[in-house]
Order: structure tokens, then C-alpha cells, then sequence
């Protein structure tokens, strides 16, 4: 199976942040993950674009400086077709409709868009927003071409993958330290405003790191305040801040990308506002209590920031309800499951093995899957295991692992029962529902037993509870035709051996 070449398209400036790319390189370290190649295109600015790409690995290609979007357009698509790319993805608030469809129109090529504002037309195939939203299709009626598919709020929040399994905060009572971090470019100060609020409103005299990048144009103010103040530690461009997140009891940050972040490490945190399209984001987090905000929607003074510093450090209990609120709302896979979305269709199976036995024990152990199980109730251990062990040996039985690139996303087992016919049963890891990956799971299954076996003879049949849904969808769009609880789907012409 060829691997998939997918297109990402962000920019990065001082003025407007690093944010944009910082999220689809995210998204393409998952892309690679998923078995794809992966292309970052770029204009060129006053931020090395180059540098942040050659950290995460990501290839990347640059054309030229400021353009109109019609050859914005042309140049990305040029860039496309040359490598056969099967999605472009853009993240940027300067494209509309027309530049979507100006790229989708020079090669077929599926468009992609991350975005959080709805103020624009969109014509694309799929939209990805990853901010909170009581109803995302309301949020952009009459912005969207279509029907796209949606993959919307925190749990498609695009972190690296770092973040997923990264040590969370350990929780404890007392502010020892804090961290600030107003995201990659800082452009408005807010770094030094938070400084200042914390060391002398409210009355912090422990230890601060400001974590910043070479993109802020106030690198050598917060330079010059380290060397005037012993318990301030500056950090500068590291790859990730998973561990800056993870190693100070209270956050002040920007609420941008860097949100979800903090969230998924469960991070206490105090958001600022520092550009307009965070406008959304923060009050909705802080009414989840997700995030601890200011008050009104003013601009941020070193004074309000101070008193609500000083009212989280004297509270233990609130910021310990921000961590696990926070948590609960990012689990840090949002990038993956947008990447197994793009690259469903590289979807293969493998025979299970024993290394697979704790793995598919957890995933039919999850609330979810057993309760569209026939047998809903937890499997201890001992028995799983002593079941998953004949299985492996039986003859008459295929378990199989679902895979995209290196990620395992779903199981499925044929059985021979009467009349040679093979009875289905698939589920996926609970994490991974709502990705398409159900339908590729059960098609690449199918073809496995058909190409080692031949057709059965019985055909394919299937036992779906009458709650379960998704599975009957599954079932029907598979060809599979009903009978009560019993789904069949005969084996004839159409179904060929792959060559």
C-alpha cells in the first residue's frame, strides 16, 4: 500500500505567532505516525519557519514572501500535484472558499481546513476546530460549502504527540513556582506584564520561568529582567514544553494553542486574552472550569492579573478543580485521531500476537464497547487470557489487529461457523470512534480472509444489538443485509481475491 502524501499550509510571524504551524506540525508528526508523508508549505518571514520544521522532522518548502491568494493558491497546488498529495490541510485565518477551491480544482486534491473564528466562507471536505463550542454546525451556518465532515472541540485539539503520555502536574497545596508563557512570539509584551503582576501585586517572591522563543521581539527585556532578578528563569525555544507545563504549580498563559496543553497536563492556569480570535475560547474554558480568567473584556492589567494570582495561590482546592476539570476535557490524541481521519483508507490488518492480548483486553474492557457487546460484562484478565491463547491456535478462528502506519486502532475476529460461513465481531480502541476507521476496519478484515481462504462459501455474517446504531450503519453501508439481530452478506462475483 502506498503511504499517503498530505500538504499542510500554515504561516508563522512575529505579529501573528507561531501558533498556526506550531499545530500542523503537531498534526504532521501524527500524520507520520499514521505511515504518511508529510509536506509543510510556508511564506517566509520574519520567523524561521525552516528551523521550527527541522525540529519536528517535518519537510517543509517555501513560497517566496507576501502574494495575493490566487497565487498562493497556485503555487501550494503546484506543490501538491508534484507530489501526488492526497489532502491539502491549511491553517490560515487569510483563506477563504476561493482559495480552497482554486487548490481542490488544479488536481483533485481534498481540502482540509483547521480553523476557529466561522467569520469566512469555507468549501472544504473537512473542518477541524478544536475550540469548545456549545454547537459547532450552528457556529458556522452559512459559512460552510456543503456538508464537510466535522471534527470539532478540545478532543481534536492538534498537540504533539508528546503530550498524550507526558507526566502530569503532581498536585500539591502549596505555589512553589509558577510558569508563564504567552505564546511562540509574544508580540504585545504580555511575558513582562505577567512578570511584573506576579512579583509585585501579588506578592510572589518564589520562583518564575518565562518560557519564550527567538520570535519575540522582547527577548532582551526578559533577558535583562533575569539578570535582575535571581528567582526568574527564562527558557528558551525548546521543542516542546510538556515539562515546563508539568513542573510549576500555577500557570499564566495566552489562550492560544498552548491552552490545550496546559489543559492536558492539568496545569492550573490563569488564560489571557492576547489576540482576537481567543476571544471565544477563554470564557467558554472558564465557564467549564476548565481555565481561571479575568474578569470583564478589557485589556489585561498587571494589577488584575496580580489580584487573580494572589486568589489562586491562596486557594488550593480551586486550583486543584482547574487540574481536573482541565484533564478531563484533553487527553492529548487530538492530533492522531484527525491524522487516522486523513489516512483511514491506509488502513491494514495483521494477524494478532501475544504482545496484543493486554491491549485488546482494555479496549473490550472499555464501558463502550461492552455495551454494544453481546456479553456486556468486564472479562477478568485470567480469562481473557486463557481465551486469547486458544484463539491464536485455532484453526477455525482469525483475530486480527487493525493498524494505520504504527498505531493500532481496532480488532476484528472471523469465526467458521455453520455452513462455512465466518461470523464477524470488530471493535475499535475506544478512543478512535467517529474516524471512519469502523468501515475501513471491517473492509481490510474482509479482504484478509478472502485472500488466504477464498470466498466462504456461508458469506460473511454478523450479531448486532438492537441499540447499537453505529454498528447497523456499519453493517448496512458494508452491503450486509438484516434479519432481526442477524446481519449476512453473501460472498459472490463481486468479491475478488487482491492481486
Amino acid at each position: 500500500m502506498n503511504a499517503a502524501h498530505i500538504i499542510l499550509r500554515a504561516d508563522a510571524t512575529r505579529s501573528l505567532g507561531l501558533g498556526h504551524v506550531k499545530r500542523c506540525l503537531a498534526l504532521g508528526l501524527a500524520l507520520r505516525e499514521c505511515g504518511a508523508e508529510v509536506s509543510l508549505v510556508f511564506r517566509r518571514s520574519d520567523v524561521d519557519v525552516e528551523a521550527l520544521a527541522r525540529e519536528s522532522g517535518i519537510a517543509c518548502q517555501a513560497i517566496g514572501t507576501d502574494a495575493a491568494w490566487q497565487e498562493d493558491a497556485a503555487a501550494t497546488a503546484r506543490i501538491a500535484r508534484s507530489c501526488g498529495a492526497a489532502w491539502v490541510v491549511v491553517d490560515h485565518y487569510g483563506f477563504d472558499a476561493r482559495w480552497h477551491g482554486q487548490v481542490a480544482a488544479a488536481g483533485g486534491i481534498a481540502i482540509a481546513a483547521i480553523d476557529d473564528l466561522a467569520d469566512r466562507p469555507l468549501e472544504v471536505s473537512l473542518l477541524v476546530d478544536p475550540n469548545h463550542a456549545a454547537d459547532h454546525r450552528s457556529k458556522y451556518s452559512g459559512r460552510l460549502a456543503g456538508k464537510p465532515r466535522m471534527l470539532a472541540g478540545p478532543r481534536y485539539a492538534l498537540l504533539a504527540p508528546v503530550y498524550a503520555y507526558a507526566p502530569r502536574l503532581a498536585l500539591r497545596d502549596e505555589v512553589a513556582s509558577i510558569g508563564i508563557f504567552m505564546g511562540g512570539a509574544d508580540a504585545a509584551g504580555m511575558s513582562t506584564l505577567a512578570l511584573e503582576a506576579c512579583r509585585h501585586h501579588a506578592r510572589f517572591d518564589g520562583p518564575i520561568e518565562i518560557a519564550t522563543t527567538r520570535a519575540s521581539p522582547h527577548l532582551d527585556a526578559l533577558q535583562r529582567s533575569c539578570a535582575s532578578d535571581s528567582r526568574l528563569t527564562l527558557t528558551v525555544d525548546v521543542p516542546n514544553l510538556a515539562a515546563f507545563f508539568a513542573r510549576h504549580d500555577l500557570q499564566i498563559g495566552a489562550g492560544g494553542g498552548a491552552t490545550w496543553e496546559r489543559c492536558c497536563l492539568g496545569a492550573p492556569t490563569l488564560a489571557l486574552r492576547c489576540a482576537a480570535n481567543q476571544d471565544a475560547v477563554i470564557p467558554a474554558l472558564a465557564a467549564l472550569g476548565a481555565v481561571a480568567a479575568l474578569p470583564g473584556d478589557g485589556p489585561p492589567t498587571a494589577a488584575g492579573i496580580g489580584e487573580a494570582v494572589r486568589r489562586l495561590i491562596d486557594d488550593p482546592a480551586a486550583r486543584r478543580r482547574l487540574a481536573e476539570t482541565s484533564r478531563a476535557i484533553v487527553d492529548g490524541r487530538g492530533a492522531q485521531r484527525v491524522a487516522l481521519y486523513l489516512c483511514a483508507a491506509q488502513l491494514h490488518v495483521r494477524p494478532a500476537v501475544a504482545a496484543d492480548a493486554r491491549m485488546l483486553h482494555l479496549w473490550r474492557n472499555d464501558e463502550a464497547t461492552r455495551a454494544a457487546s453481546i456479553d456486556s460484562a468486564p472479562i477478568p484478565w485470567e480469562r481473557h487470557a486463557a481465551w486469547f491463547d486458544k484463539v491464536l491456535t485455532d484453526p477455525a478462528r482469525a483475530l486480527l489487529v487493525g493498524v494505520v502506519g504504527t498505531i493500532p486502532v481496532g480488532a476484528i475476529r472471523f469465526d467458521t461457523v455453520d455452513a462455512g460461513a465466518r461470523e464477524v465481531s470488530l471493535y475499535l480502541d475506544p478512543a478512535l470512534h467517529g474516524l471512519g476507521l469502523g468501515t475501513q476496519l471491517l473492509r481490510a478484515g474482509e479482504r484478509h480472509v478472502i485472500d488466504r481462504a477464498g470466498s466462504p462459501p456461508g458469506g460473511f455474517v454478523a450479531t448486532v444489538l438492537d441499540a447499537n446504531a453505529g454498528s447497523q450503519r456499519l453493517f448496512a453501508a458494508a452491503s450486509y443485509r438484516r434479519d432481526g439481530s442477524r446481519w449476512h452478506k453473501a460472498c459472490g462475483p463481486s468479491i475478488k481475491r487482491t492481486p
